[in-house]
């Protein structure tokens, strides 16, 4: 999905950044010279005709000579551009493409060991042609399997016998290479054949899965024949980067205008959500109180047909990329785009909206704060929580000095001062999922809680230590804190854990979180910018949180922990864990001597509360599914494997529901339409999916579920909010009912 606004980027631009890594949360959004519009339907199944090789832009050498030179010049790391780098680059770039193992043969991975050596060389004059040789096989290699897949469903009428005992591999990515491209068809049989029997055990007619595929399969070759060469160059610039380091990554021209968009969360633009439904470009969602929310013609779900600046010609853009259209529906504040829309459930009937561009906050992103009332030892109490998806600033607004600057920093503390008029107990500082943002922010956040002191401590390639504090003596909340944090916190986040940590200002609750501990500084280049690591950040206490994150005061159990493919230190060029010296700080307490009854109290509560019971189950039971590595294609074994898992789905939640004084449901399909589960679960179990992604889907399906007479139920509390509210409870009460200790602060 793109967010539809334009930042303008000041020449000389810099500032620190700390995001969680280069893919990791970030979306990529890469700029393409000219749109190509390809309709899905009209795709010939002939691979000669539609693949075409592409090759670099000549200015592609000198923007690659200059991405090099910064490397050298302002990397962390003592960069080398060696043989060890060409290997190290040459494997990250082969498993960027094809990390499932299921488009190359060895054959050609035979074919580009002879280059393991020599990328280097290549480079360091700009020729890139090797990355676009790689690539073009990949595209080749991706384009004969959806023709194959195409035709399997749509044109051979051979019928899939699903009563052999034959079963599909789930991770390929450790398997051998095909040995040959019959080894590859193979694969992608299965693959087809899995599609097939999953779509057929939802009481689908074959006629219909086959034509769900065909066009599945014909709508993801279109977005393939969509690529561009500076989409290859992108690619081929990251396998680069990360052969140093996991988090510094070169933006093209488009792709550095979305980064800066999302660092500021304000844009000029229509504010819509666009994304991609077949040939179509369809709006997802309208930005509350954007310009075409304040116009009321654009909803939801019409699709774009058309887009015309002012009182210009309209360009057609069905078949266009996503990203080609947003181009084209962004603009200056105060100037007008039409828009020639298809609505919700027209077939043929357009309508012309006009709507004047304007200054889009992306509020989703923003700091919220809501009371939760939590009950505990037969009382209601008032806890605040406060909601940081991100840590965000407005660079430029802050230099115009602007009174009204978005800032997360800026944004809590306004939170804050409504929730002390609430006269709330207690205050959770929700980080968990909030992968990073601006170093600052993170510093200036830790001001609002503890007084004059410093906050993180910074060093560069040099050695130079620089230490970032608050010299403000003044607090915005001195009440109990704690910070709520799970594996997906990372680097801003892990700064601001970590300070209230060591300072013991508040208690850290939830899981270990990532474990980033870089900085990465945004370098303008002639072409796009640089993302690149200068420096790692400290705790106060001396220690990185580089690979081992922050350990929280007291653990609760989190469904990421299912993999262990989540964290730095599951990233092969992450930089490595140390420590320097401690910087002089005072703590505010000692919660040491406090967080054995504090852990005590809370594990009681744990082994009886129907939801920590329910998600160790789901924990307990998605390891056993990751032991196997295999799926079935008999239809009477996927069946009885499906129904199994269902009967133990429906125990875990009815055992949840019996354990809340809740009515159990009858089977799973009450369950399901209930909106306990969203409706794809199964399909993504079966397909071997971890619990992560089903309970994601899981949890945003609970935020508004409906009942049987269409209307929204409440929103489940949060378990883990509540059990945080619990235990600042728990904390003032050990404290004398104070606010909290404050006797060793001087």
């Amino acid at each position: 999905m793109f967010m539809i606004g334009r930042t303008p980027r000041k020449p000389g631009q810099r500032f620190y950044a700390l995001l969680v890594g280069a893919g990791l949360l970030l979306p990529q959004f890469l700029w393409a010279a000219q749109p190509v519009s390809i309709l899905p339907a009209e795709i010939p199944l002939d691979v000669n005709a539609i693949y075409h090789a592409m090759q670099p832009a000549a200015e592609y050498g000198k923007t690659t000579q200059a991405i090099m030179e910064q490397m050298v010049r302002n990397h962390y790391s003592h960069i080398q551009f060696n043989d060890s780098f060409s290997g190290k680059m040459l494997d990250g770039y082969l498993k960027s493409l094809d990390g499932s193992r299921v488009y190359f043969t060895q054959a050609d991975i035979n074919e580009f060991e002879q280059f393991r050596t020599k990328l280097d060389d290549q480079l360091k004059s700009g020729d890139v042609k090797t990355g676009y040789l790689m690539f073009n096989r990949f595209n080749q290699r991706i384009i004969e399997r959806l023709v194959y897949s195409i035709k399997r469903v749509e044109v051979d009428p051979a019928d899939f016998d699903f009563t052999v005992d034959e079963s599909i591999e789930i991770d390929r990515s450790k398997a051998s290479w095909a040995a040959d491209h019959a080894a590859l068809e193979d694969i992608w049989h299965r693959q087809v054949k899995s599609a097939v029997l999953s779509l057929k055990l939802t009481d689908k007619p074959i006629a219909e899965v086959r034509e769900l595929l065909a066009k599945r399969f014909r709508f993801q070759l279109s977005q393939v024949l969509r690529t561009n060469t500076l989409d290859v160059y992108q690619r081929y610039m990251d396998a680069m980067t990360m052969a140093f380091d996991p988090h510094t990554q070169y933006f093209a021209p488009r792709a550095a205008e979305n980064f800066n968009m999302q660092m500021r969360l304000s844009l000029d633009g229509i504010g819509a959500v666009l994304t991609t439904e077949d040939e179509y470009t369809k709006v997802d969602s309208i930005v509350t109180g954007g310009p075409a929310d304040k116009q009321s013609e654009l909803h939801s779900e019409d699709r774009i047909v058309g887009v015309a600046q002012g009182d210009k010609p309209f360009v057609d853009i069905v078949g266009w990329r996503v990203d080609d259209v947003v181009d084209l529906v962004r603009g200056e504040k105060g100037s007008v785009v039409r828009l020639n829309v298809l609505p919700k459930g027209s077939k043929l009937d357009t309508k012309v909206i006009s709507i004047t561009r304007d200054k889009v906050k992306l509020e989703d992103q923003s700091a919220k704060s809501e009371i939760v009332e939590v009950e505990y030892g037969g009382a209601k109490h008032k806890i605040g929580v406060i909601d940081l998806p991100t840590f965000y600033a407005d660079f430029e607004a802050i230099q115009r000095r602007d009174p009204d600057y978005k800032s997360s920093a800026h944004d809590v503390q306004r939170l804050l001062e409504k929730l002390k008029a609430d006269n709330v107990e207690g205050v959770v500082m929700d980080l968990r999922n909030n992968g990073g943002g601006a170093l600052t922010e993170a510093s200036d956040l830790v001001g609002l809680f503890v007084k004059r002191g410093p906050t993180v401590q910074v060093k560069d390639a040099e050695g130079e230590i620089t230490v970032l504090g608050n010299p403000d003596s003044d607090t915005s909340w001195d009440g109990p804190l704690a910070v709520l944090v799970n594996r997906m916190s990372a680097s801003a986040s892990e700064i601001f854990a970590g300070a209230i940590q060591d300072y013991q200002r508040g208690l850290v609750l939830g899981s270990q979180s990532f474990g980033k501990g870089t900085v990465q500084e945004l370098i303008p280049l002639g072409e796009g910018q640089i993302k690149i690591t200068r420096s790692k950040f400290y705790r106060i206490s001396g220690e990185s949180t580089q690979h081992k994150g922050v350990t929280p005061n007291i653990a609760m159990p989190d469904l990421f922990e299912v993999s262990d493919e989540i964290g730095e230190n599951a990233l092969p060029t992450a930089l490595p864990w140390d420590t320097i010296e401690a910087n002089f700080f005072r703590p505010y307490a000692d919660f040491r001597v406090l967080v054995p009854t504090l852990n005590g109290k809370h594990e009681t509560r744990m082994r009886d509360d129907p939801e920590f019971v329910y998600i160790r189950a789901q924990i307990a039971e998605a390891k056993k599914e990751q032991a196997s590595n295999s799926l079935s294609l008999n239809e009477t074994k996927l069946l009885e494997e499906r129904k199994l898992r269902d009967q133990k789905r429906l125990q875990m939640e009815n055992q949840r529901r019996k354990a809340k004084g809740l009515a159990p449901f009858a089977d799973i399909k009450a369950m399901d339409n209930d909106g306990i589960t969203a409706s794809d679960d199964a399909q993504k179990a079966s397909a071997g999916e971890t619990a992560v992604a089903a309970n994601d889907a899981k949890s945003k399906a609970s935020k508004n579920k409906k009942s049987a007479d269409g209307k929204t139920k409440p929103k489940e509390p949060d378990p883990y909010v509540i059990e945080s509210g619990r235990i600042l409870i728990d904390l003032a009460e050990l404290q004398g009912g104070k606010k909290i200790s404050v006797t060793a602060q001087k």
